[in-house]
């Protein structure tokens, strides 16, 4: 394959990048990663995480997710950073950004993600101005329900919350304050000192 060229495989079948555009891809993309990055921030001991990298999943699945987080090995997290740099088993959350690529983001990454073990799913579907939020629970995705202000919570990443109303008008101000505050509750503080004891 020419150097620079993106290509995922998913479900045995290998995937060409579309043309990736400005406000239903790189705008939210971008979003979502500075999100992502506000909380790990927040969060010292989450040291794996990944922007397009390759996760190495199975024999018939390498997907380049858009956003990865890994939970630590030595607390539960099932991905590892291998010698050749490529995430090699299940990251515990994907990101991942859908607008042409919604159909497979829906459908052949989800089943690969799922049956791997991958914990949570995010896709945010850009040209239906929807989030879904998928946690794995004996081995099928379920949607991670909001709470009553429409705020979804990590169950894997105490802390990890999301305005999804916020997100979606673009009110970035409201969407890192709401990360903040997820930040700043008890189990945000529990989870951080089982960061810093494992």
């Amino acid at each position: 394959m020419p150097e620079g060229e993106k290509a995922e495989l998913i479900e045995g079948i290998v995937y060409m990048a579309s043309p990736v555009r400005t406000n239903r891809h790189g705008k939210p993309h971008l979003i979502l990663a500075n999100w992502l990055g506000h909380y790990i921030s927040a969060t010292p001991g989450l040291d794996e995480y990944g922007d397009n990298a390759t996760a190495r999943l199975d024999d018939d699945n390498e997907p380049q997710p858009d956003l990865a987080l890994l939970l630590p090995a030595r607390i539960g997290g099932l991905a590892r950073v291998d010698d050749d740099d490529y995430m090699t088993g299940p990251p515990t959350l994907v990101c991942e950004i859908a607008a042409s690529s919604v159909s497979i983001d829906l459908h052949g990454k989800l089943n690969a993600y799922r049956r791997n073990g991958v914990r949570e799913y995010l896709i945010w579907r850009t040209l239906d101005s929807a989030v879904d939020w998928f946690v794995l629970r004996e081995g099928q995705y379920v949607p991670l329900a909001a709470d009553s202000n429409g705020v979804l919570k990590s169950e894997q990443f105490p802390g990890l919350w999301l305005d999804v109303g916020s997100l979606l008008i673009g009110d970035l101000p409201r969407v890192f304050k709401t990360v903040e505050l997820g930040c700043a509750a008890p189990d945000h503080a529990a989870f951080l000192a089982r960061l810093r004891a494992e």
